[in-house]
């Protein structure tokens, strides 16, 4: 898993390259956990274009790191999701907490 990251206008912008599983679960968590820590951004949008693979693990990822920026009122979106990406976040309902932007 590669994370590239720039903050643009009080926007942090995340893009996933990778798998997203339980293999890079923990490497995951941490970085994001350091940059939104670190972030005073106003908005999370993380881009899934290059997700080529994300399982139960990863979904529990996301929405870990969602619970942490809904605490302090940070919303979180999703940017081009993959194929993939897109069927799971559909099928389990998450774009209703992280809702998938343009």
């Amino acid at each position: 898993m590669h994370l590239k990251t720039r903050l643009h206008q009080n926007v942090l912008y995340i893009s996933l390259d990778g798998e997203l599983d339980h293999h890079s679960a923990e490497y995951t968590r941490q970085h994001l956990d350091n940059l939104m820590g670190q972030s005073r951004a106003a908005q999370i949008i993380i881009d899934l274009a290059n997700l080529k693979f994300m399982d139960s693990t990863g979904i529990g990822v996301l929405i870990g790191r969602y619970k942490k920026m809904k605490d302090r009122n940070v919303p979180i979106y999703i940017s081009n999701p993959s194929s993939q990406a897109e069927r799971i976040f559909k099928m389990t309902g998450l774009y209703s907490i992280m809702p998938k932007i343009s």
